[in-house]
């Protein structure tokens, strides 16, 4: 695996893989000094041309934790501002002699052809493209799901320094993904990986927030949240952020009012209370409380959404260490013998 751009195509094996060396990291990450020597004398840059805090830090984070050297690149007043071209962007970090490049634009594809454009020759990483792909907020989900959902179903007990549900995908698994998916990369990426991991997928949202073409996706599709928490029974829930920035307006004409969409599409302690009691709530941040999520909801016990950025920081020096390291065998022994 050179670059990771994307989870279609992405194996069951590669998936599993990279879910088991999280497991191992994150083992790592519990001890007093949480620093491999890994990744020593590698540089990764993360190239962020949207904002995002929460998936920048979680990025640079894991690097430092692997002990690259880890140079933050932001378009805004930087000389992307003043009009150079990715291309020309690409060229300055390939003289640098970057490693890995983490890449989030707001145009889909351009980590595409970041990566296969022949400017760059580091591994590069999509960290959020447009509307298009968000790999490694789905594999942390998935990484997240089979750590509390499959010993409940009886699948793996968990092995020590790995995880729960070690070498296990997903399968048997019930979740439902719920709102904004029309504009929701993490959406697209979550229902190729899911159900590569064998996992049944229902999306629910309004009619005006579901993609065109959606019927071709490996999963159901649902506009009514009540009808799907009583018959499907999910074991994890993963509401979706209403993504106004992405909207022509406040509502952009997706739905009435913010008070319509949470009473038909908002999780709130009383659909809380209709989910089975090993039911799990996602969301992948940052959210709007009051509106997609009460607070009860998210604050409740069963959700796992504060686990989710932790899980994210495992999983993101999995990958890091997978695609610029290689050899998974190694961390269970020298890399915690170092420590």
């Amino acid at each position: 695996m050179k670059h990771l751009l994307t989870t279609r195509g992405l194996s069951r094996a590669d998936a599993i893989r990279i879910l088991d060396t999280a497991g191992q990291m994150a083992a790592t990450q519990s001890r007093e000094i949480k620093k491999l020597p890994t990744l020593r004398g590698r540089t990764v840059v993360n190239l962020f041309f949207e904002d995002s805090t929460r998936t920048r830090i979680s990025f640079e984070t894991a690097a430092k934790r692997l002990s690259a050297d880890v140079i933050n690149f932001s378009a805004k007043g930087s000389s992307v501002s003043k009009g150079e071209s990715l291309k020309d962007t690409a060229l300055t970090l390939q003289a640098m002699g970057a490693d890995a490049v983490v890449i989030r634009h707001q145009a889909s594809g351009a980590p595409h052809t970041l990566a296969h454009a022949g400017w760059v020759e580091a591994a590069v990483i999509n960290a959020g493209d447009g509307m298009h792909q968000h790999p490694t907020q789905a594999l942390l989900d998935a990484y997240t799901m089979r750590r509390h959902l499959m010993p409940r179903v009886g699948r793996g007990v968990g092995v020590p320094g790995v995880g729960a549900g070690a070498g296990l995908d997903l399968a048997g698994v019930r979740v439902a993904i719920v709102g904004d998916v029309l504009h929701s990369r993490v959406a697209r990426s979550n229902v190729q990986l899911l159900h590569t991991l064998g996992a049944q997928v229902t999306l629910v949202a309004p009619p005006t927030l579901v993609p065109v073409g959606v019927e071709a996706w490996p999963c159901e599709v649902s506009y009514h949240l009540d009808e799907v928490l009583v018959d499907l029974q999910p074991d994890a829930v993963m509401m979706l952020r209403v993504q106004r920035e992405r909207m022509s307006s406040a509502g952009g004409g997706f739905f009435p009012s913010p008070l319509e969409y949470t009473r038909n599409y908002g999780l709130d302690a009383v659909r809380l209370g209709l989910l089975p009691e090993h039911a799990i709530v996602m969301h992948p941040g940052p959210m709007n409380r009051g509106l997609e999520i009460s607070a009860e909801a998210a604050d409740s016990p069963r959700a796992v959404i504060v686990e989710q950025v932790a899980n994210g920081v495992a999983v993101r020096m999995a990958v890091l260490y997978l695609l610029l390291a290689g050899d998974v065998s190694q961390v269970g022994s020298h890399e915690r013998a170092s420590l």
